[in-house]
């Protein structure tokens, strides 16, 4: 029988933890401001080295603040700047840092950090999976979109010209340290692009949270930090609940990526780095809701209301004319697809969602009503 998710119970706070339950790999997830300090990495490993991997727009902003907070666990903390951007997230950018660990003979105590956005993080984990067959890292996301969702749940990956987070492994890190004071500098772009993955969690698991983001989004979009820690700690805690019962993604974990097929499709077929994620996202969103409504899993008024969500939060709700024939091309990529058979996260009833295939023809007429 699958642990009932906990209930929502919003409360005026300005710092929250949430456990991770792994067994062995249980962690932490850290939420709050004034978090880059000695006291949120006390407990992790010590060694000989240490490399902060960042990008060249976090990385003059935070890795001094990084660096002091570690140094008591490290005799030598390294660093290394990154492109910024997802069309960087590939194996040249990655080589860079095994090529850093291999210069600096970095040996299989070597601690990883990832301080930056989702592409950073991704790459970090990917990095430290594979480095040495595995070494320690730890999650230092700075922006909403990684504090939500991308830091959580141990995937890692980089993209490949044909799809997206195509590469990777699952690769749990030993703490999640979520700096809400690292969101004042976050473009209001990127910040929107976050809410997105916010959003996805109403949906796909819990009503009253989606309540209550309608109800306080302009809060969320002023940035007031109490609002921010209960969306951080909410999403981290549905995130949590879905990854203790899947944590490989053999089924239930399937459903964090309502939106993504068809917002994979959308980053892929424009290239990488011409839509943020969180925008492909919520605009796959609100495709995925509709096709819902096709399937009669929900009804039309739940649909628009997702859709109108979405639109308030400044996402776009309409994807780019790229063909039905290059949407279908591209989600057949689609790590979720078996056997060349296209499989969408479908909401139904609200709270709820599941993977299932759609007909051909109900596809694409969804792709022709949402694309602009």
């Amino acid at each position: 029988m699958a642990t009932p998710l906990p209930p929502f119970s919003p409360a005026a706070t300005d710092a929250a933890n949430v456990r991770i339950d792994l067994g062995d790999r249980s962690y932490d997830i850290l939420i709050g401001g004034q978090l880059l300090r000695a006291e949120s990495f006390a407990g992790l490993p010590q060694s000989s080295k240490a490399l902060i991997v960042t990008n060249t727009t976090v990385g003059p902003l935070y890795t001094a603040k990084l660096r002091a907070a570690i140094a008591p666990l490290h005799k030598q903390v390294l660093d290394i700047e990154l492109p910024d951007g997802e069309q960087y997230k590939d194996w040249p950018a990655l080589n860079q840092v095994f090529t850093r660990l291999l210069e600096e003979a970095a040996d299989r105590k070597t601690v990883l950090y990832a301080l930056g956005g989702g592409v950073i993080g991704d790459m970090t984990g990917f990095a430290a999976a594979c480095y040495m067959r595995g070494v320690p890292f730890v999650q230092v996301p700075t922006t909403l979109l990684s504090q939500v969702d991308s830091s959580v749940g141990g995937k890692t990956a980089i993209n490949h010209p044909a799809g997206k987070n195509m590469i990777g492994a699952f690769y749990q890190p030993l703490r999640v340290v979520c700096d809400l004071d690292t969101l004042d500098t976050l473009p209001q772009r990127e910040l929107l692009a976050g809410l997105a993955e916010v959003i996805k969690y109403g949906p796909i698991a819990d009503p009253v949270f989606f309540d209550w983001i309608d109800t306080h989004l302009d809060d969320l979009l002023a940035r007031d930090r109490q609002a921010l820690v209960q969306a951080v700690k909410r999403s981290c805690e549905i995130k949590a609940w879905v990854v203790g019962q899947d944590e490989k993604e053999a089924g239930l974990r399937a459903i964090l990526n309502y939106g993504h097929t068809f917002g994979h499709a959308i980053e892929a077929g424009l290239g990488y780095g011409e839509w943020l994620h969180g925008e492909a996202v919520g605009c796959g969103m609100v495709i995925a809701a509709d096709l819902s409504a096709r399937l009669g899993l929900i009804d039309t008024a739940t649909a628009e209301r997702i859709q109108a969500l979405v639109a308030r939060s400044g996402l776009p709700v309409k994807g780019p004319q790229l063909g039905a024939d290059r949407y279908l091309e591209l989600m057949q990529v689609d790590k979720k697809a078996e056997g060349g058979e296209i499989r969408f996260v479908v909401v139904g009833p609200m709270g709820s969602a599941r993977m299932q295939g759609a007909p051909e023809a109900m596809v694409r007429d969804v792709i022709a009503t949402h694309t602009a």
